[in-house]
């Protein structure tokens, strides 16, 4: 997917609030960032850590320099191995058009050297917002690697697959419930956007959001059906 694409197709279906969230990666975002300039798509900087128990997590800033902060971390627990591109594909960063302008050397497909709830926690220090990703999913997931959250973690919300609907999500797994839900389309193809989550706020922000989440302040979010 490039970054003129992205945007295009985003817009085409009403989306105005994207997170960019590679594969323990930042390095794109700002490229999509400035593709969306000029339209009214915000584009919120973030990642997918994978966790050392191979839980999805996440990760979303209010800018780009806590999230480069937060890359700097990722790097420093990644493992030192070569990507492989004929099993994992080529790793690229791309400028605003799509170039390429690098590929990345290091293996992005991997869990990094951090356990869930310190993720979160530095996530949390450095502003940010960190959700388990997909959590009914039967892989890379909350449930799947822990059956449950564990009593140490704190999070301001859950992500549910688009494969699943909220009721079915905490008739499966009761304990969801208890947080506030969002799910969005997991994009790795164009045709993956749904723009389920519907969000009422006064800005397309992070802190908004925040808001949102814990219906504050007159914001409120709800997951419809597409």
């Amino acid at each position: 997917m490039l970054p003129p694409q992205i945007v295009a197709s985003a817009l085409a279906l009403g989306i105005r609030i994207v997170a960019v969230t590679d594969h323990n990666a930042s390095a794109n975002v700002s490229a999509v960032q400035a593709a969306a300039a000029g339209t009214a798509l915000t584009v919120l900087p973030g990642m997918e850590l994978q966790t050392v128990e191979e839980i999805h997590l996440l990760c979303l800033f209010s800018s780009l320099e806590p999230l480069a902060a937060w890359q700097r971390e990722v790097n420093a627990c990644l493992p030192d191995q070569e990507n492989q591109p004929e099993a994992f594909g080529h790793q690229t960063v791309v400028d605003q058009m799509g170039t390429v302008v690098r590929r990345e050397r290091r293996l992005l497909a991997a869990s990094v050297k951090l356990e869930l709830e310190e993720a979160v926690r530095r996530v949390s220090e450095l502003g940010g917002l960190a959700m388990p990703a997909h959590v009914d999913r039967p892989a890379y997931s909350l449930s799947a690697a822990l059956g449950f959250p564990p009593p140490g973690l704190v999070v301001e919300a859950m992500e549910i697959s688009p494969h699943t609907s909220p009721e079915a999500a905490c008739r499966r797994l009761p304990w969801l419930a208890a947080y506030p839900l969002v799910q969005s389309g997991d994009v790795h193809h164009l045709q993956d956007f749904n723009g389920r989550t519907i969000f009422h706020l006064a800005a397309p922000t992070l802190a908004e959001i925040r808001l949102a989440l814990q219906s504050m302040s007159g914001r409120s979010c709800r997951i419809v059906s597409r």
